[in-house]
Formats: structure tokens, C-alpha cells, sequence
């Protein structure tokens, strides 16, 4: 197994390629996960000057035949920001190893033992929902692909598709503390409809259901248009 390593909009030099190599010791995490399968870093920079002391973003991500593990950190440059997110990836590695050689039906993980945080993660109200941002009035707004931007950028636009199995809810949780975000989107093994589960205010956790309204579904439906048409 290699690892590769990434520029997301910039250069990656040769040099920081090899410091990669001597950070992240595959035969440390092989001991930790016998089953990885890949392992790559992106880097990324951020040009706004007035975030020269996280401009540089390392993203890690450990693919296995188990869970998926990422650790993700920013800092003034990119060797910083690989050192944070190379302590995030051994402590999610070593929590996930401790956990496999424990006996089955452990209790759950409590909230209080997750320490770590997203940085720039949405900020929530005291009932857990998204706090309201506050627009500024008479923005230039522009239209850049399918989306209208106000302002004048930078603009940074991800996007991901990840392919899951139907989990429960115990199993959202712990998948969401080793990618380190404050929220996962899975799909119910019981409901079989999506859901997500967040991280509220002091240390504990929402949960989100989605269930589809087939009263809706069939008042929006060509049929039933045609229906009342006729």
C-alpha cells in the first residue's frame, strides 16, 4: 500500500511528499488496522490573508474494510497542519483498535470522552438546530454553475457521495467521532430513511429522522397533476 498525496488548487513540492512518508510510518498503522486498503492526503490553501493562520488545510483519510477514518487540521502551513492531523489520525486509530479487541455490547461511547472539534462547523441554537446567519442587505449576487453567490467570494465548493449500508444508531455515532465531524448523515437500519446525528451543546446528541410525506410526494407527481387537470 502507497500513500498518496494530493494538492487541492495548489503545488505539493517533493519535499513535502517525503516529510508525508517519514509522518505517517505505515508499518504503525498497519499494526493498528491490518485491513487498510488506502491511505491518502490532500492538501489544500486557503487565500483569504485574513486566515494566514490556518491557510493551509491537511485532510488524511484512511480507507479499511472497516469504517472509513479521516482526520483533517489547518495551520499557518502545511507541516504544522500535517503534524495535527497525524495526532487526530493515531487517536482515532488506537480508539478504533482498543474498541475491536474489547468484548462485544460495550456500552456506548459517552459524549464527554470526544474531544475533538470541526473547525468553521455550523453554529447551533440552544434547541440544536441551525443558527440563523445574518444576510447583508443590497449584495451583488452572481451566478457561478447551478448556484447564486453573494458577494465576492472566495468561493469553495465540495462536494462528496458516499456509498453506506443501513446502520443503527449506536453505529452513526461511533462512525462520526472517527471522521471527527460534528454531524453524520446515515441511513436507519430500522426506518430505513435518512437520518443525522449531531453534536449539541454540552457534550451531548441530536438526532434528525427523515420520513418521506406521501401526501406530498403525490400532490407534486405528474400523474396527480394530470389528475386534476382533467
Amino acid at each position: 500500500m502507497d500513500i498518496v498525496v494530493k494538492g487541492r488548487k495548489t503545488e505539493v513540492p517533493e519535499r513535502f511528499r517525503k516529510h508525508v512518508a517519514e509522518k505517517l510510518k505505515l508499518e504503525k498503522i498497519q499494526k493498528l488496522d491490518g485491513k487498510v486498503i488506502s491511505l491518502d492526503v490532500e492538501v489544500s490553501k486557503e487565500p483569504n490573508p485574513r486566515q494566514a493562520d490556518r491557510c493551509d488545510r491537511v485532510e488524511i483519510t484512511l480507507r479499511s474494510r472497516g469504517p472509513v477514518i479521516r482526520a483533517e487540521a489547518a495551520a499557518s502551513d502545511p507541516y504544522a497542519a500535517l503534524d495535527l492531523a497525524a495526532e487526530k489520525l493515531g487517536a482515532r486509530l488506537r480508539k478504533q483498535h482498543d474498541k475491536r479487541f474489547s468484548r462485544r455490547g460495550a456500552r456506548r461511547i459517552p459524549a464527554a470522552e470526544v474531544a475533538d472539534h470541526v473547525p468553521d462547523a455550523a453554529t447551533l441554537d440552544g434547541n440544536g438546530a441551525a443558527a440563523p446567519q445574518q444576510e447583508p442587505e443590497a449584495v451583488p449576487t452572481k451566478k457561478i454553475g447551478s448556484l447564486e453567490v453573494q458577494g465576492e467570494g472566495p468561493l469553495v465548493v465540495r462536494e462528496k457521495t458516499h456509498v453506506a449500508a443501513p446502520m443503527t444508531l449506536d453505529q452513526a455515532l461511533y462512525e462520526m467521532e472517527l471522521v471527527g465531524h460534528d454531524f453524520y448523515l446515515f441511513i436507519d437500519s430500522e426506518t430505513k430513511e435518512p437520518s443525522v446525528v449531531y453534536r449539541r451543546h454540552a457534550y451531548d446528541y441530536g438526532v434528525i429522522h427523515l420520513r418521506t410525506d406521501t401526501m406530498v410526494t403525490q400532490a407534486h407527481s405528474p400523474e396527480a397533476g394530470g389528475a386534476l387537470g382533467g
